[in-house]
């Protein structure tokens, strides 16, 4: 049985995939969109939005919660500095899926993840 098992495998180790999504949270923040598939996107997304409450946070025990997940220390300072003060007002939902049809190689469905402005 899986109940209660919300994240998805994507086909890798769990240790590849959290380099993975790793990269790709850093990514996001450095750049504020980014394209990927639509699997990706939506794993990245939980993980996205629980670094952003953490930059809300502004205290040395969430930036280092924070950094131990993003190893990018360039995207720690930015997200403690620009983002996490952008959506202090927000309460969740700082992240939005847009939806963008398929890659053409492989027809994997393909999306775009941006921060909410």
């Amino acid at each position: 049985m899986r109940h209660r098992n919300k994240k998805g495998k994507l086909g890798r180790t769990s240790a590849h995939r959290e380099a993975l999504l790793s990269n790709l949270a850093a990514s996001l923040i450095m750049n504020g969109r980014i394209t990927t598939t639509v699997a990706k996107t939506k794993a990245l997304r939980s993980v996205a939005e629980k670094l952003i409450t953490l930059g809300k946070k502004q205290d040395i025990n969430a930036r280092r919660q924070a950094a131990a997940i993003l190893k990018d220390k360039r995207a720690v300072k930015k997200l403690f500095s620009e983002i996490g003060p952008q959506f202090d007002s927000r309460n969740g939902g700082y992240t939005r899926i847009i939806r963008m049809g398929q890659r053409t190689g492989d027809g994997a469905p393909m999306a775009i993840l941006e921060l909410v402005s």
